[in-house]
């Protein structure tokens, strides 16, 4: 599969507005390691091979086990992640496929206890933020390297 665009050098106005989501996410409170599984659930879900690369990656890099690693896609039925991650997942895969149910009570009724009003947004905000750098990444066709 050959990239269309190389969309970092084709508009450096876009990327600094989606950089500008990185930063917030920075600067939350969100561990590392669950904004890392964030990202790669998301992009599992949205098939994107050049981010799941990536956030395995960076999440091997930050310290988190293969065992983990290889099970994020079925989260639901290992004992590996702690109540606060499979909130986390959860509400990320409710987000991802909003069109399918809209996010129901059940998912927010899952994630409240886990996160501050603060720690909500900013877990909405990464999931906006990995959703966008996927579609950016599919449209254009980037791959690994």
């Amino acid at each position: 599969m050959e990239q269309r665009l190389d969309f970092y050098k084709a508009n450096g106005h876009a990327i600094k507005a989606m950089v500008g989501l990185e930063e917030r996410i920075g600067k939350s409170a969100l561990e590392k390691s669950l904004v890392e599984l964030v990202r790669l659930r998301a992009s599992q879900i949205n098939g994107c091979a050049f981010c799941v690369d990536m956030h395995s990656s960076d999440a091997r890099k930050g310290g988190e086990t293969e065992r983990r690693l290889a099970t994020t896609v079925v989260w639901r039925e290992t004992p590996f992640f702690t109540d606060r991650e499979r909130a986390a997942l959860e509400w990320t895969e409710a987000l991802t496929l909003v069109s399918v149910d809209h996010v129901p009570d059940s998912v927010w009724t899952a994630v409240r206890p886990y996160f501050s009003d603060e720690e909500i947004v900013d877990l909405t905000l990464l999931v906006i933020a990995i959703n966008g750098w996927n579609r950016m990444a599919i449209g254009f066709r980037k791959t690994p390297a």
